[in-house]
């Protein structure tokens, strides 16, 4: 059954003309038993099923019957050389094309607990099936079969106990609930003007649904099929979001004008009208004598989450534990805790069960130990093992799981795998889109041509249209980036974590500490040029990855990593960055009173000691290190290391 239909103001055929075509598209005995077979269920209609109980002896003949219908059927397919599966080549791009027809329908009709599952059972399906759908392409002419495209439902390939109308009951069935799929192919077909070449309607109609308005489209593996065909080549896109289902036929030229049209508000089409009782349900008809009634009694476990994370981020995990958004399971490479490894550290005393993946996490360590001097091959190894982690991920879910809380660097991953698809997520975002995130990159080569590292990786296209669609459908954006934040109007701005604090003298320092590595995307080759300008020394954390010689010609000294007494001599701290990552030095420094001169990548909002210019504006970095120029030049003993690195 359908669940639900909205449909946006357009131009439609008369409901005369439309159930008249509709009829007409059947054959004839099929026609007159539809037309004997239907059933109205209304606000009138008693609670309690007024039919009597199916017995096993029904089923049985049903089966026998089914079966023997699919052979028939599968004889007749065989035969037919225009049936096929078409191939989806829209990739993740936005579709293209002049939309034809659209549909868009309510994933859930009702809220009551009893129907939770089999609504979510439905769900499952139908985001199975989208995989066979979306963006399928179909050339001028040929007949575009619901069958010939999903193949058969079954519980190997995915499938799980959903909603199906049978005999008047709502029931538990491995792949219940397609139709709502194939009744919003159906109303996109019609509104576009294609010819249908098969379609049958339900025998039962609820009140207020899809059916009702002879816009419905029922379908049974494999002898009661849709079919289609236009004569110009058309695709089709589907999808849904966390509330509803969305499909839509386009072509690259005007379609079929449709049947004459006339003006129609929109409509709400969903299960049943308010106060209108539905058909019979393994859930609600409390008729325990059935032999069904087994099938439906599955465990109820309440609304179940699910977290998707890779290296902890205390500022989430202190939100995944305080707010209670934990769910029910952690998904995570490592149990850091229990293993001692920092890195993958999350608490789990919030959660029921905490899954790990040592295999791929092993991998990942190896890898990276291989490719440490290599960036841009181990930025591709990170996207693959990143890849695997959230393939990993995805087959851990179980149907059940309506709601992902999830670290943004797998969220395109899972997103391609379309498990976010009829689910409610959060996003856990570290850092800027990458669609943003490049485009700085690629300005800041612009600036910086000579650099060896500006230009050296992207991710792939079809990675970044995949978070970008991702970010658009999440429910909430959880951030302590404040320039995050600032491009959501759905982010929640979390505090960072405070850093531990490191010893300092605050205005007694005269070194210019500069929190590297010293790469271009860190602003390297603008803190260079403005301490050519101003003759400014330099202490350097970090390695110089740029290039050897890169602070020829520049007094600096070389610091190495960050321990508790890098601020100890500090007069101020810059960080001209493009692209940053997490603030911790920079917040140590405010936190121990040392002056800041920073970029807006650094994701902390304007406060007191925090000097904010433009990423690539040496003007502006210049003018705001003037101050500190003359103490740096006067300090009494020369840097351990000098030029030429």
């Amino acid at each position: 059954m359908v669940a639900g239909h909205r449909r946006r103001p357009r131009q439609t055929a008369s409901g005369d003309a439309r159930r008249a075509r509709t009829i007409a598209e059947q054959p004839g005995d099929l026609r007159q038993g539809n037309q004997k077979s239907k059933h109205t269920w209304s606000a009138s209609a008693p609670t309690a099923m007024s039919t009597p109980l199916p017995t096993r002896r029904q089923a049985l003949i049903f089966s026998v019957k089914a079966t023997l219908h699919r052979l028939l059927r599968a004889c007749k397919n065989a035969g037919d050389s225009g049936l096929r599966r078409w191939p989806a080549t829209t990739g993740h791009g936005a579709p293209a094309g002049l939309v034809r027809g659209e549909s868009v329908s309510l994933l859930r009709a009702s809220d009551r607990e009893e129907l939770r599952q089999l609504n979510l059972g439905k769900i499952e399906n139908l985001r199975v099936a989208l995989r066979a759908i979306d963006g399928v392409r179909v050339p001028g002419g040929g007949v575009f079969s619901f069958w010939a495209q999903l193949g058969r439902p079954s519980a190997r390939r995915g499938y799980v106990p959903g909603r199906e109308l049978r005999e008047g009951c709502v029931i538990p069935s491995i792949g219940g609930g397609l139709c709502q799929l194939s009744n919003a192919l159906y109303q996109a077909a019609i509104d576009a003007g294609f010819e249908i070449v098969e379609r049958q309607a339900h025998s039962q109609i609820v009140e207020g649904s899809a059916a009702q308005l002879g816009r419905d489209a029922t379908v049974f593996w494999n002898y009661v099929d849709l079919r289609f065909r236009a004569g110009v080549p058309f695709s089709i896109s589907a999808h849904m979001d966390g509330d509803e289902l969305r499909v839509a036929i386009r072509t690259a030229s005007a379609a079929p004008a449709p049947a004459p049209a006339r003006a129609q508000a929109a409509v709400v089409i969903a299960l049943a009208k308010p106060g209108a009782d539905a058909p019979g349900s393994c859930e609600t008809c409390g008729q325990d004598q059935c032999f069904r009634r087994t099938d439906a009694r599955q465990p109820r476990n309440g609304r179940r989450g699910v977290v998707m994370v890779d290296n902890v981020w205390p500022e989430f995990d202190a939100w995944l534990a305080a707010a209670g958004e934990g769910g029910r399971r952690l998904l995570v490479p490592l149990d850091g805790k229990a293993r001692g490894k920092a890195r993958y550290g999350w608490s789990t005393d919030c959660y029921e069960r905490v899954h790990t993946f040592p295999a791929l996490t092993l991998w990942r360590a190896l890898a990276s130990r291989m490719l440490a001097s290599r960036a841009a091959v181990r930025q591709r190894a990170s996207i693959r093992f990143r890849q695997r982690l959230a393939r990993a991920y995805v087959e851990s879910l179980h149907y059940l799981d309506e709601h992902i809380v999830i670290a943004q660097e797998l969220l395109p991953h899972v997103w391609q795998l379309g498990a976010l698809q009829g689910r409610s997520f959060d996003v856990l975002m570290s850092g800027l889109p990458m669609k943003h995130l490049q485009a700085r990159l690629d300005q800041a080569f612009l600036h910086n041509p000579a650099s060896t590292t500006l230009a050296d990786f992207r991710a792939p296209p079809g990675l970044v249209a995949a978070e970008e669609a991702a970010l658009a459908r999440a429910r909430r954006i959880i951030t302590p980036h404040h320039g995050v934040a600032e491009l959501f109007r759905n982010a929640t701005l979390l505090p960072w974590a405070p850093p531990r604090a490191a010893s300092a003298a605050p205005g007694a320092g005269f070194k210019i500490v500069f929190p590297g590595p010293s790469l271009g995307r860190k602003g390297a080759y603008e803190l260079r040029s403005v301490a050519r300008a101003l003759d400014l020394r330099l202490s350097l954390l970090g390695p110089v990855l740029e290039a050897p010689a890169f602070w020829d010609g520049i007094e600096v000294e070389l610091l190495g990593r960050a321990g508790d007494d890098w601020l100890r001599e500090a007069a101020v701290v810059v960080s001209p960055s493009w692209i940053d990552g997490p603030p911790q030095q920079l917040l140590q420094a405010l936190l121990a009173g040392i002056p800041v001169i920073a970029t807006d990548a650094c994701g902390l909002p304007p406060q007191k000691n925090l000097t904010l210019v433009a990423a690539g504006d040496s003007v502006a970095l210049e003018l705001a290190l003037q101050p500190y120029a003359r103490a740096c030049r006067s300090f009494g003993e020369p840097f351990a290391c000098a030029a030429g690195l």
